[in-house]
């Protein structure tokens, strides 16, 4: 049996909206960012960008609005971080990018390259995750996910729902293995729940040619096993394993 978890209740949208705009006006971009979300405003990718998603030190997602009144993601990868220099083996050992400037502004772009080409991926292979709209340097737009303008909570915040969340988890990690992916930074935090959960935060994930792909899978697996295992929602690792590989 699955222990119940506590859902916390969400403020009517015009207040979250009012609330999350006040945050955007907190942000200063400095005059690149603004020169590059400008030229996203002109090709008319988006109209605006609306309020943040989510904060994180290497990165900051945006809710944008586009032209059309329908919502992006837009994800902002800073350049004035210290957090990719100790990733750099998610980088370096990636036959993708061979070629490599260490320095911040290069790296940084190369982790939002990355997460562009995942994503390409996982779309090309049904994965239930964020689809690639554009590239801009190190800004990642994307598709919003979420209802009526508002994202979904992550997984961390509402615990899962059933076995079926697992199920499809699962099964997602499956299709981005025969596509030759692993995400490699798989936990609670970076799924949201809709209708189905949605993985999300590809910037760290390997395709199957780098030569710690197969212990990151492992370690993907083992992360939401052990999240759902204390939920009472358990799978045995090594049948999960080989049958992802099947």
């Amino acid at each position: 049996m699955a222990r119940k978890t506590s859902k916390r209740k969400a403020p009517p949208k015009e207040e979250y909206q009012l609330k999350e705009r006040k945050k955007l006006e907190s942000y200063v971009f400095d005059k690149r960012i603004l020169l590059l979300l400008s030229k996203l405003i002109k090709k008319g990718i988006i109209q605006s960008v609306d309020y943040p998603v989510s904060t994180g030190k290497e990165a900051n997602v945006f809710r944008a609005s586009t032209p059309e009144g329908g919502y992006l993601a837009v994800k902002i990868y800073k350049i004035t971080t210290t957090g990719f220099t100790k990733k750099m083996a998610y980088i370096e050992a990636d036959p993708r990018f061979k070629s490599i400037k260490h320095k911040d502004r290069e790296i940084v772009k190369l982790f939002a390259r990355k997460e562009f080409k995942n994503l390409q991926i996982c779309e090309k292979a049904d994965v239930h995750a964020p689809s690639p709209v554009y590239l801009s340097e190190n800004i990642v737009v994307m598709s919003f996910i979420g209802k009526g303008g508002l994202p979904y909570a992550t997984m961390d915040m509402l615990g899962p729902r059933s076995e079926k969340d697992l199920g499809s988890i699962l099964k997602d990690i499956r299709k981005m293995y025969k596509a030759g992916l692993v995400h490699a930074d798989m936990s609670e935090y970076n799924i949201m729940l809709g209708k189905v959960p949605y993985l999300i935060d590809f910037g760290q994930g390997v395709i199957l040619e780098h030569p710690n792909a197969e212990k990151f899978l492992e370690r993907d697996v083992k992360n939401i096993l052990n999240y759902f295992a204390k939920f009472g929602i358990k799978k045995d690792f090594e049948k999960t394993l080989k049958w992802i590989k099947s």
